[in-house]
């Protein structure tokens, strides 16, 4: 029985064990175990929100985790370089090696200026107070803490600097003074007020003091390391005013602003150096890592033709002449006749750069150089381009006898003497010894329009002569082409032209060698920084005579200086003679312009005077201007710049040992009888 229901129970059943079959899922109302009868159907929707979930995080990561790659690529691939080297520049820094500027010396290597090594004390505020709370931290009983610290560095800094100046050789020479820390107006008047301002200001970088010396800045920076010490160069003019109107100033950046410091400015500073290194988070460089060096070269040096002790007389004489007269300026050039070569160039009223500029600008002190920057009309001195036109074309000879009228007319214009007269027989030397205005005419038509202008051309009128200083002027004359009627009435006789003092004495520099014009100049030599010599381009040479009209006009020219106790033989100049030494010049008394008129002033003049000494064996040429004098240059009467000739012509021939003529003058004929 038991085997039928063992068969009955497995017959048509696989006898293999069977997988349990999954239990019916409960109707909608069974509950189990406390589960409403869905749960099932809700876990099954859960499981398949979740998947979709799971494959948009998925999504969403592998997009990330790409993105990331592909940045990562760009960053490494494409802006690696170029991140490198910014970062490279964050932490390296180029400092600079400033190069010493050239130094200026006379034709005797005399210093006209040069450079000293200073230094400079600078902090940075910004990184102060933490550098001072380091050093608070380490030795908090020897350094005191910020606040306190600020205080000691505003109150000793200046006193350390006065106990400098004190302990300063009181009659040392002036080129030294900047060494003593306080030789600028800086250091001066320092005050500790300005230093603590300075020490907490809203900046990284603040210059305390400039202009120190050296020894000086040693010891700021033992007594306050917080303190940073630069070189500085200190540009010094040992002469003071001397010859300032030719060199002229840098400014605080060591750039030129006036005379040959500003026209030479380039060659002057060199060229400075570099050196790369890295620098740490505290901003200071890294030791060891100095590389790219480039060595500074150091400004080329300049030799002048200046004579230092002719500069410093004249000087002194130019400006006694300027008080003595009233004028409102002087001037003086000195040219050397044969070569050209400037051995003086002076105005009054210059500026000492060395000085307080603000208080001598105040006091009628002045920058820059009127000897070849101001253009003037030149009056009766420009005649003797005349004259040399008249002789060189052979149209007249100097013992020749006109009957000059006290006026004439040209192109309708007429025009008189300075002083009334008839018919008088001047000589042609005559003519230019008492300085007739119709006389000179009458020898202008002669010559004619056409040669006086190629003269004027050939004497470089109304051309710069490129000496090498800044803001030259070229003058004015009008091109032939331009001239009206009157033109012609005007030019032979020093009027409706205009030209520097510079020029002026060129055209008598022409005429004393015989008759070839050398473009002046002022630069004798160039040095570079190791000693080698560049070379400069000749003076041009213009032939504008010949040698015997030159030996002509010259002579002539000696009836200027003449004397007579009779006054019939006497010229214009004879306080411009020298005793012992035959001299040639000329006059010369221009109208200036009003203002308010716009015509010829009739109380205004410019007074000038051009000569040549010594007549027989030419070695200097003097000119001289004097804006609107009321007396001579001696304080005599008369607006006469002669006497200011004689004085500085007088040194010159002293100074330089050149030897008496060996005979007077002879006695000319102005006037014939």
């Amino acid at each position: 029985m038991a085997e039928d229901r063992d068969r009955r129970q497995y017959a048509g059943r696989d006898p293999r064990p069977q997988r349990p079959s999954r239990p019916s899922r409960p109707s909608s109302r069974s509950t189990r175990s406390g589960v409403p009868g869905n749960s099932w159907q809700t876990l099954d929707i859960g499981a398949a929100s979740f998947g979709k979930r799971g494959a948009a995080v998925l999504i969403i990561v592998v997009v990330l985790v790409l993105a990331l790659l592909l940045r990562l690529t760009w960053v490494q691939l494409v802006k690696g370089p170029e991140l490198s080297a910014m970062a490279s520049e964050q932490r390296t820094a180029v400092i600079t090696e400033p190069a010493h500027r050239g130094s200026i010396v006379d034709r005797n290597g005399q210093r006209l200026s040069y450079t000293m090594e200073a230094r400079s004390l600078s902090v940075h505020p910004h990184l102060l107070e933490s550098f001072m709370e380091d050093r608070h931290e380490l030795d908090p009983e020897s350094v005191s803490a910020p606040e306190e610290r600020i205080d000691e560095i505003a109150e000793g800094l200046p006193e350390l600097l006065n106990e400098s100046d004190n302990q300063t050789d009181p009659d040392a020479e002036s080129e030294s003074s900047s060494g003593s820390g306080s030789s600028s107006d800086d250091a001066d008047g320092v005050k500790a007020d300005d230093i603590r301002d300075k020490l907490t200001a809203d900046s990284t970088y603040e210059v305390l003091v400039r202009d120190v010396d050296p020894d000086v800045a040693e010891k700021v920076s033992e007594e306050y390391p917080e303190i940073t010490v630069e070189r500085q160069d200190i540009r010094q003019y040992p002469n003071g005013a001397v010859a300032q109107n030719v060199i002229g100033k840098i400014s605080r950046d060591n750039e030129g602003q006036f005379g040959l410091e500003l026209s030479q400015d380039s060659r002057l500073q060199g060229t400075n150096g570099s050196r790369t290194v890295d620098v740490g988070a505290n901003g200071l460089a890294i030791p060891g890592s100095t590389r790219d060096r480039h060595p500074a070269v150091d400004g080329d040096a300049y030799e002048l033709t200046l004579d230092l002790e002719a500069q410093t007389y004249i000087q002194q004489l130019v400006q006694q002449a300027k008080d003595r007269s009233g004028a409102e300026s002087a001037s003086a050039v000195v040219l050397d006749a044969t070569s050209g070569e400037v051995v003086s160039m002076a105005t009054s009223d210059t500026i000492n750069p060395q000085g307080n500029i603000d208080e001598q600008l105040e006091d009628g002190k002045v920058f820059g150089n009127r000897v070849v920057q101001d253009a003037y009309e030149p009056g009766s001195v420009a005649k003797v381009m005349t004259a040399a036109a008249a002789i060189e074309d052979g149209k007249t000879t100097p013992d020749e006898v006109l009957q000059v009228p006290g006026s004439i007319d040209m192109s309708g214009v007429t025009v008189k003497d300075a002083w009334d007269h008839g018919v008088v027989p001047y000589t042609t030397t005559g003519i230019f010894g008492k300085s007739s205005n119709v006389g000179t005419l009458m020898l202008a038509d002669r010559v004619g329009e056409e040669s006086f202008w190629d003269y004027v051309q050939k004497f470089g009128i109304g051309q710069a002569t490129d000496l090498g200083l800044p803001s030259e002027t070229s003058g004015y004359v009008p091109d032939l082409s331009q001239w009206s009627g009157g033109t012609f009435a005007n030019l032979p006789i020093g009027q409706g032209m205009s030209m520097s003092l510079l020029q002026m004495a060129s055209i008598y520099q022409a005429l004393a060698n015989d008759g070839v014009r050398v473009t002046p100049s002022i630069i004798k030599s160039v040095t570079d920084a190791a000693g080698n010599d560049i070379p400069q381009d000749e003076p041009e040479s213009v032939e504008v005579v010949s040698p015997e009209t030159a030996r002509t006009v010259v002579d002539m020219f000696r009836a200027v200086n003449q004397s007579d106790p009779t006054g019939v033989q006497q010229g214009t100049a004879p306080t411009a003679g020298i005793e012992g030494y035959q001299t040639s010049g000329k006059t010369g008394t221009a109208q200036q312009i009003d203002p308010e008129t716009r015509a010829y002033s009739n109380s205004d003049y410019w007074i000038t005077y051009a000569g040549i000494a010594p007549a027989d064996d030419p070695r200097f040429v003097v000119a001289i201007m004097l804006d609107d004098p009321e007396r001579g240059t001696d304080g005599s009467g008369g607006q006469s710049a002669a006497p200011l000739f004689r004085d500085i012509t007088s040194w010159l021939l002293d100074h330089y040992n050149v030897p008496l003529s060996p005979e007077a003058a002879p006695r000319l004929t102005l006037e014939a009888q």
